[in-house]
């Protein structure tokens, strides 16, 4: 297929499908693939059964780990083949305004702001946007123990944190896809229309396109 872009991130809420649908596009166009390395952060499970405890130490091993990450995708030997992510590093914040008291994201805010500058930035940002009744749903099928604590006022919180997000998001060009309509797993007719959206149809800078098809 055609490739109009050197990097594409895939975002959305837990659960939302992101990583399934970064490994189906990099398998299908041969790109590289690079995934958040969430179960290495050894403060996660600590974190969903007590937010306000763990969420600086939480916060900040993912900041280093992302960052890391970025590091390489930027090193020109790496970054010269066509690369699909399963995130975009500016959405560590999203988390850390959730979950940081003033003070501590005041800190972080000092540390992130160093490091955004140096990350990779992506060609095309692809957002799956679902509802909690969806996200549970997928969250319960994939069955991680420490994710049995995610309550669903939390995952409304991070939607409304990311729909307030991408609503502004202007860095890249932007596709939205109805994550709750729309199965890309089971329905081969729905990852081809992704396909056709993300690879030969035009898509101009600042524009948000809703993929609902008919099939």
């Amino acid at each position: 297929m055609p490739n109009k872009f050197d990097f594409i991130a895939i975002e959305g809420v837990i659960g939302a499908g992101k990583t399934t649908l970064a490994n189906l596009l990099a398998e299908r166009s041969g790109a590289r693939l690079v995934l958040e390395q969430f179960e290495e952060n050894p403060f996660l499970p600590k974190f969903y059964e007590d937010r306000k405890r763990y969420a600086f130490q939480t916060q900040l091993a993912f900041l280093a780990s992302r960052f890391k990450q970025q590091q390489k995708m930027t090193n020109p030997d790496l970054f010269d083949q066509f690369v699909i992510s399963d995130y975009i590093f500016e959405k560590d914040r999203i988390f850390a305004r959730l979950n940081l008291d003033d003070d501590e994201l005041a800190l972080y805010d000092n540390i992130f702001g160093i490091m955004t500058g140096i990350s990779a930035k992506p060609d095309l940002v692809i957002y799956l946007q679902s509802t909690v009744d969806r996200l549970l749903n997928n969250i319960e099928i994939r069955g991680r123990d420490y994710e049995k604590h995610i309550t669903p006022d939390y995952l409304q919180e991070l939607s409304d944190a990311y729909n307030q997000f991408f609503y502004h998001y202007n860095k890249a060009p932007l596709i939205i896809i109805n994550a709750t309509e729309i199965d890309f797993v089971g329905n081969a007719d729905h990852l081809a229309y992704i396909e056709e959206q993300i690879f030969y149809q035009p898509i101009r800078s600042n524009t948000h396109i809703h993929i609902i098809p008919d099939t």
